[in-house]
């Protein structure tokens, strides 16, 4: 019996648990490959079911076995991380890509996002973070400290016109937003989670939540990056100056 049989046979003698997380790993180096499949694998609640060495191989093999959560290197060859992660959130919606990169700041981190990438870590995290972030993704929120998507977003905002990744031909539906709606935009914009959104506007975490879906609706957007993204594009909130970064 193989490991993934073996696995499939664990779950269903294991009294209905839940089952793991089913992850795909994409990096064209075959060492960054093993040590994350060597991070992610002895976690019983992940399962590691298949590696990718470019960006259409990933977008083939999440055809093949459905992963829950790709972990996408940005800079692939054949075709890129922002490229595959494109096609897998068209073609697979129910897929969530967490991207990687070698650099903090770095124009194509943004552009994976603006594709459908959940979330953003670079390649330097703690194991434990790492774990933690495809949990995250996982249930469907943003995997991105907040300090580090505002300096992408500074960045990417400040940045020549020419290096800026293509901009969408959605603009973001500002006007449609209720006036509370619009507030927490702006707070989840810099950087605030729903626990201290609630806490700021005196509302409820379970309003907090309704009020988030209801602007990913209304915004056209997919996730917390893309809705954050999105402010930084409308004018809601300004990039930080460059002395602030640091």
């Amino acid at each position: 019996m193989n490991a993934e049989a073996r696995a499939d046979a664990g779950m269903a003698g294991n009294g209905g648990a839940q089952e793991p997380i089913r992850v795909l790993i994409a990096d064209d180096q075959p060492l960054v490959r093993r040590g994350l499949a060597l991070i992610l694998g002895p976690d019983p609640a992940i399962r590691v079911v298949a590696e990718a060495g470019d960006g259409e191989e990933a977008v083939a093999l999440a055809h093949r076995h459905h992963p829950d959560v790709i972990v996408m290197d940005i800079r692939m060859p054949v075709l890129d991380g922002v490229g595959a992660t494109g096609r897998i959130a068209a073609e697979l919606p129910g897929c969530r890509v967490l991207a990687l990169s070698t650099f903090d700041l770095d124009e194509y981190v943004v552009a994976a996002l603006r594709a459908g990438a959940s979330g953003f870590l670079p390649k330097d995290v703690s194991p434990e973070e790492l774990l933690a972030a495809v949990r995250t993704v996982h249930t469907g929120e943003a995997a991105v400290a907040p300090r580090l998507l505002t300096r992408l977003l500074s960045a990417y905002v400040t940045a020549p016109a020419r290096t800026r990744p293509r901009p969408t031909d959605r603009v973001p539906a500002v006007g449609d937003l209720t006036p509370r709606e619009a507030e927490v935009w702006r707070l989840m914009a810099t950087g605030l989670d729903n626990a201290e959104i609630a806490g700021e506007m005196d509302i409820s975490g379970s309003t907090v939540k309704n009020h988030i879906t209801n602007v990913f609706g209304k915004l056209g957007v997919r996730d917390r990056a893309q809705a954050v993204i999105a402010a930084y594009e409308s004018g809601l909130v300004e990039a930080a100056r460059t002395g602030d970064l640091a």
